[in-house]
């Protein structure tokens, strides 16, 4: 499999086999993402491939040695951002249907781990529904799409103070909503 670099300096070059390795490989993180933010499947899946559009648009931009995946990232936010306005003035304010994110498929474990996993999955994503978007956002960049606090502080225009204490706020109000929906859980 080729580096991220290698595959960045070939599309560059126009290579069509390099594009869309290098889509392969991080779409899941992009859905992931874009559906954190949508909570809609067909609407995570546009942004998500506006995403990608922003991406070949502008890789000359990135500069080589640069890290890809938070930009990556920024840009698919920023595409999902965008597709937030837009919804919010053609529904006025109307509700987004929850829809759970993609599987990704775990290591080897029983039917009875599978199944307890998935059910904490569902309700801290559950949870995640019940928080303010700017806590859902700080939960899904640190803790599900694994930024570094300084990538998020960059990304978000913040300092990395504000999203230490985002964070820690997201984290606490994020507990208190899994304990409102299953009061028995953690106890």
């Amino acid at each position: 499999m080729l580096e991220t670099e290698a595959l960045l300096a070939r599309c560059r070059q126009g290579d069509d086999l390099a594009w869309e390795a290098l889509v392969r490989r991080y779409q899941g993180r992009v859905f992931a993402l874009a559906i954190q933010y949508l909570r809609d499947r067909e609407e995570a899946r546009d942004a998500a491939q506006e995403g990608f559009v922003k991406v070949y648009r502008h890789l000359g931009r990135l500069e080589p040695g640069r890290a890809f995946l938070p930009w990556l990232l920024r840009l698919a936010r920023n595409a999902c951002v965008d597709r937030l306005r837009r919804l919010k003035v053609r529904r006025a304010g109307g509700v987004v249907p929850v829809d759970e994110a993609e599987e990704v498929a775990a290591e080897e474990t029983s039917a009875e781990e599978a199944l307890l996993a998935g059910a904490e999955k569902a309700l801290v994503y559950r949870a995640l529904g019940r928080l303010s978007e700017r806590s859902r956002e700080v939960i899904v960049l640190k803790d599900i799409q694994e930024m570094k606090l300084e990538e998020i502080s960059k990304l978000l225009g913040v300092t990395l103070g504000t999203v230490k204490s985002r964070s820690h706020r997201a984290r606490l109000d994020l507990a208190r909503a899994v304990r409102e929906i299953d009061p028995a859980y953690g106890a």
